[in-house]
């Protein structure tokens, strides 16, 4: 049973901002940050509400039916009525329970999405292209924005590397799961004898953060100009507009030459290089926590294999959570990652009603 001592204080906190926010006497700012924290409990105080209104109304029939002098078939319908409602006490606990678990501060925000090729040489980039083209498709779906920061072709197809920036509701929410090795097992165009390859990419999942969620200091940044190069070291612009940034304290190196422009070159390092080192800071915070869990299903440790994308089995495999399904195609499509992610937050979200509950 949820504490309703816990559940009032929601509710009080949710009419005290109502409250505020109709005395009309506060600042822009205040006003903005009120209407945020009320948005958010909003949903937690109705579901409370509910709740609480169930317990007491199982608590009134349970009442009924002890009362032996009361109508017999008054006692019977409550009986039933009662019956009826603790079926349904357990999800509606649940779903509460899940409201009131201590909140990423990171899920609303945006994301940088790294997808690096691993081992396997020409077979990995095109894997790497293969991941692009699922998180596009996705993306799509859930209705973000999807638009590439930096890539790195490879002469074959795929990538070497692509920095991709999502935008929307939810988005580090869910993708935030994604980080980690990948792993593909099939079968090579170029071989000719049908043997199975193995090879892997990294994908990297960071929240994208303002300059309000870190600050960065001028003298901890070294900035290098150069001039950019294509495929085999021509050039690409006749002028200085590559740009390296290196966060001293911490040895983080952000490279970028897409645009012409030195400015904007700049511009995307920088959003770049904030989200490295705001999502070292958070790793370090997260394995600290994860260190007290069994699992790490949402800690974004990229320290190991994650999942397995089996083409001659047509199978995906995520290993934090021993899920197999045989449904590759449709993941490889966007269309089918949904229901591996949707696991994963409810194995996360499981561990996590364990260990306060524990």
């Amino acid at each position: 049973m949820i504490p309703q001592e816990r559940l009032q204080q929601l509710i009080t906190r949710h009419e005290e901002l109502e409250h505020m926010m109709s005395g009309g006497n506060m600042s822009s700012e205040d006003i903005v940050t009120t209407a945020k924290e009320y948005a958010e409990l909003t949903p937690i105080v109705k579901a409370a509400k509910d709740y609480m209104a169930m317990v007491r109304e199982m608590a009134e029939l349970s009442e009924m039916i002890a009362d032996k002098d009361g109508d017999g078939e008054m006692r019977e319908l409550a009986e039933m009525e009662l019956l009826d409602l603790k079926k349904k006490l357990p999800d509606m606990e649940r779903a509460v329970e899940i409201m009131l678990l201590p909140k990423d501060v990171d899920d609303d925000k945006n994301a940088l999405l790294e997808i690096r090729a691993g081992t396997g040489g020409d077979e990995a980039a095109l894997f790497a292209g293969n991941l692009f083209r699922m998180y596009q498709r996705f993306a799509q779906l859930q209705g973000w924005k999807f638009e590439v920061v930096s890539a790195s072709a490879s002469d074959v197809g795929g990538f070497k590397e692509v920095i991709i920036s999502v935008a929307g509701k939810g988005v580090f929410a869910m993708l935030k799961y994604e980080s980690g090795g990948h792993r593909v097992q099939r079968v090579p165009d170029t071989e000719t004898g049908g043997r199975i390859h193995t090879s892997a990419a990294t994908v990297a999942v960071m929240p994208e953060v303002e300059e309000v969620d870190i600050k960065l200091d001028d003298k901890d940044i070294r900035i290098d100009i150069f001039r950019a190069s294509g495929p085999g070291g021509q050039s690409v612009n006749t002028t200085d507009s590559a740009v390296r940034l290196t966060h001293l304290p911490t040895g983080i190196t952000v490279q970028q030459q897409d645009e012409k422009s030195q400015l904007k070159n700049r511009q995307k390092a920088m959003k770049v290089l904030m989200a490295r080192v705001y999502d070292a800071e958070r790793a370090i915070r997260d394995a600290e926590r994860a260190a007290t869990r069994k699992e790490q299903v949402g800690s974004g440790d990229r320290s190991g294999r994650i999942r397995t994308y089996n083409f001659p089995q047509g199978r995906v495999t995520d290993h934090r959570i021993n899920l197999t399904l045989y449904k590759l195609d449709q993941i490889m499509a966007g269309d089918g990652l949904e229901e591996v992610i949707t696991a994963l937050i409810t194995e996360d979200q499981a561990a996590l009603l364990a260990e306060m509950n524990g």
